[in-house]
């Protein structure tokens, strides 16, 4: 199964005005920013982008935009959500923005996410779709015995957890990316499609890197990385607005 991108992807946050509005323009200018510094993918609208905040519609418009900004870089568009049914409705909708994939958290309290991906990939055609294992945000999560049977295109590991990501590329043969920064070395290491980080945000040149295998470029991602998971997603909003001037805004919380 080759893999709908390879290397570092953006969990891009969502950009607000004043009124907590959501910036379309802003956060599409943000993404092709973030392009021009090597990232190779960009995710809209996923638990970085403050998803659970947002409607159907300003998803939507969110995808639409960062296709029509980043040019021919892969565009992956969250579409998690509490229930199947509403998950599957929204991707339904998504590929006529023109992105090249869905990602989607399991849903909480699922023990098992086989009818739920099955629906979704029902809904999605002939777009692919990504599961995504968040069991902090979104317990239990995809049981790493579960996922060579779900109708996915990879898997994103955002658990943070090595022996977890040990037995995913073991017994799964998809590509894999992990959501967390600290294990960017290892996942290159084992030949993991890559990483879809919050991090990217604000040093995406270093997370290339650090998957590359530079151990330099880890070290420097530290600090950042300690920052951003003390207060999340405020912490990933305020360094992204020290470098590029970019509101700080939430609509969470």
């Amino acid at each position: 199964m080759d893999p709908v991108f390879t290397g570092v992807g953006v969990a891009l946050v969502t950009l607000f005005d004043d009124r907590r509005q959501v910036d379309t323009d802003a956060t599409a200018g943000l993404a092709a920013r973030l392009v021009e510094l090597g990232a190779d993918a960009i995710v809209v609208a996923g638990t970085t982008g403050e998803a659970d905040a947002l409607d159907d519609d300003e998803r939507l418009r969110l995808f639409s935009a960062v296709r029509a900004a980043v040019g021919d870089t892969v565009v992956v568009g969250g579409t998690s959500a509490a229930s199947t049914h509403q998950a599957a409705r929204l991707t339904a909708r998504a590929p006529d923005t023109g992105v090249d994939a869905v990602i989607a958290r399991t849903p909480r309290g699922l023990a098992d996410p086989t009818g739920y991906y099955r629906a979704l990939a029902d809904a999605a055609g002939a777009t692919p779709v990504l599961a995504y294992h968040f069991p902090a945000v979104s317990p239990p999560g995809i049981p790493v015995e579960m996922l060579p049977s779900l109708p996915v295109a990879g898997c994103k590991d955002s658990s943070g957890d090595p022996t977890r990501l040990l037995a995913t590329v073991d017994s799964y043969a998809g590509p894999v990316w992990t959501g967390n920064p600290a294990l960017l070395h290892m996942a290159g290491a084992l030949g993991c499609a890559g990483g879809i980080l919050a991090l990217a945000n604000v040093a995406p040149e270093l997370c290339a890197a650090a998957f590359a295998g530079d151990g330099d470029a880890l070290r420097k991602l530290t600090p950042t990385h300690l920052a951003c998971e003390r207060d999340f997603p405020r912490g990933v909003k305020q360094l992204v607005a020290e470098r590029f001037g970019t509101s700080e805004v939430l609509r969470m919380g």
